[in-house]
């Protein structure tokens, strides 16, 4: 199906789809209207975006499944290994579109792996050659699925994050394995799912670990794919918290911290989420103030920031309520699947796990117009910027106490407020001039992605950020080409994003792929066949996806990208 050019980049034209579209538009605009005046305002002037707008009060974000907990073992009764094996993997088919339908984002396995490898032995599937050979086909047909299929909303793909690494079997390692093997196979036009290997000291980090062999071929795949992406279980805010409690969702996610259990991603979800427009206070301040010191514009930052942080701390516990309020009959395949750490049943003794995210974009534009310096730059400039994260962060631990409910900061992806914003921006204000023009605002708190500046240097400078990001954050590095066969090289980067604090790290290069003869590498012309017919991929924010239905944000966020 074409590629659009739309709000989200995994769309895909269908007459569903569009009338969906046509749909989701409509019931946007009547959230807006339902909501305080003062509410709606901030979203439609752009200095807050509530995400998920259309699922308001409906349903809940994303999810990290708890699939061993209630697994339908009784399903299975009776049938050969064989029938086994193909009807588990059709039953993860079916739960990724049943969930990806009850609910606005994305779902992840935190352990696919061993997972997988459990339900097996309990099943009594043999781990011979045949169940290998079935299981391997099996999986690559799981990938394909995840990639080609766009039936959710009728237009698009699901969202599906499969952790993997931490494989504590023979057959888990196999699982690990295939799963790997059968997605660098596939070739370049196969970008899905999102694969997310852990790295883990005693597990896979280190030559003598168990799994250092799967660890060593997800960097040769992701030299020659940008996925497997990397959870650095090692990191200093995470290596406290066991490994196998961890996990990916989507672009980002992170849920550990639970005030009502504990601290693990399996089985709990984010409930919602909203992001603030760092740069459109930082333009006010300018406007206003435009003879005070740099320290005096941040206090006004921080104040500025409050003011707009406690409607959305109101906006988040209303959608909290509004979601608790269903019965469970509203989320009929929870109720079914049954995915969450505890039954659904009573809606608010579930949702009372998941988090409530506070999130935020352009921070780096934002030190810029009140310092007249990147972050980056030099000491006392980043020193800002920090502070003004850990002051973000503050807040939301403060709010856990105040609202005895899981407040966390995410650094947003901004796949489409990353545009949006911007646009609203430059209608209003013709200070700042130079950070309007460029067509978008940078994720969170990375550095500029025009920087230039070293991939060790870039991981140093973002490494402290992830610590204050506790509801999920990312760091990239930015390669010209890919890094084929380089996994010591990619290792290495590993190694520099542990050190620096890194959380979750992926590593991105322009991957072109000729539809005509299949070859990839960098170019608008196929240097074999001479077509011009040509994919071009790259990641937009968490996920890959093809350049041409990029929002118009990250288009011109891919046009600036340099190598680090």
């Amino acid at each position: 199906m074409k590629q659009t050019s739309n709000d989200n980049a995994a769309n895909r034209t269908s007459y569903v789809g569009e009338v969906y579209s046509v749909g989701e538009k409509k019931v946007k605009s009547a959230v807006l209207d339902e909501l305080p005046p003062e509410w709606a305002a901030l979203h439609r002037d752009g200095y807050i975006h509530i995400h998920d707008l259309d699922a308001y009060g409906k349903t809940y974000n994303c999810l990290t499944f708890d699939f061993l907990r209630e697994f339908p073992y009784r399903q299975f009764d009776g049938l050969t290994d064989t029938a086994k094996i193909i009807r588990l993997f059709g039953y993860i088919k079916t739960l990724f579109a049943d969930m990806g339908n009850e609910q606005s984002g994305g779902m992840a396995f935190a352990n696919f792996d061993n997972d997988i490898a459990a339900v097996y032995k309990n099943l009594g599937v043999q781990d011979n050659a045949q169940n290998r050979e079935i299981t391997a086909a099996c999986i690559a047909d799981l990938i394909l699925w995840c990639n080609n299929t766009h039936t959710r909303m009728g237009q698009t793909s699901y969202y599906v994050t499969l952790n993997i690494g931490l494989a504590n079997s023979e057959f888990a390692r196999f699982i690990a394995y295939s799963v790997i093997d059968e997605f660098e196979k596939l070739g370049a036009i196969v970008f899905k799912p999102n694969i997310v290997f852990k790295v883990a000291q005693g597990v896979n980090r280190f030559e003598t670990d168990n799994n250092f062999d799967l660890f060593q071929k997800a960097l040769l795949c992701t030299a020659k794919k940008m996925i497997p992406t990397y959870l650095l279980c090692d990191c200093s805010q995470d290596k406290e918290v066991s490994p196998e409690k961890l996990s990916v969702m989507g672009c980002r996610t992170r849920v550990v911290a639970d005030m009502f259990g504990e601290q693990t991603a399996i089985g709990r979800g984010n409930i919602a989420n909203v992001s603030i427009n760092l740069p459109r206070l930082a333009l006010e301040i300018n406007r206003d103030f435009s003879n005070e010191t740099a320290d005096e514009k941040i206090e006004r930052l921080k104040r500025k920031w409050t003011k707009i942080a406690d409607i959305v701390t109101e906006i988040l516990i209303d959608r909290y309520n509004k979601v608790c309020s269903h019965d469970c009959s509203d989320f009929p395949v929870n109720c079914k699947r049954q995915m969450w750490c505890v039954n659904v049943q009573n809606m608010q003794d579930v949702f009372k796990h998941g988090t409530l995210s506070i999130g935020f974009i352009g921070l780096s534009e934002t030190i810029e117009l009140i310092t007249e310096k990147r972050f980056y730059a030099d000491n006392q400039t980043y020193t800002l910027a920090l502070d003004f994260v850990k002051f973000m962060r503050d807040y939301c631990d403060g709010q856990c106490k105040k609202q005895n409910l899981n407040f966390s900061l995410l650094a947003t992806s901004g796949e489409l407020i990353s545009g949006r914003f911007i646009e609203i921006d430059k209608s209003l204000f013709s200070c700042g001039a130079n950070i309007l023009e460029k067509g978008f605002y940078t994720n969170s708190f990375h550095v500029n992605v025009d920087s230039g500046i070293s991939a060790r240097e870039k991981l140093k400078k973002e490494g402290p950020f992830h610590a204050l990001s506790n509801g999920g954050s990312i760091s990239y590095i930015e390669l010209n080409e890919a890094p084929i066969g380089n996994d010591e090289g990619l290792r290495e980067l590993v190694e520099e994003g542990i050190s620096a604090g890194v959380r979750y790290l992926g590593i991105n290069f322009p991957l072109d792929s000729c539809n005509g003869c299949n070859i990839s590498g960098v170019f608008d012309i196929c240097p074999v066949c001479g077509s011009n017919d040509v994919t071009h991929i790259r990641r937009v924010s968490g996920y890959l996806e093809i350049l041409d239905g990029f929002t118009n944000g990250k288009k011109n966020e891919a046009k600036t990208r340099t190598s680090n």
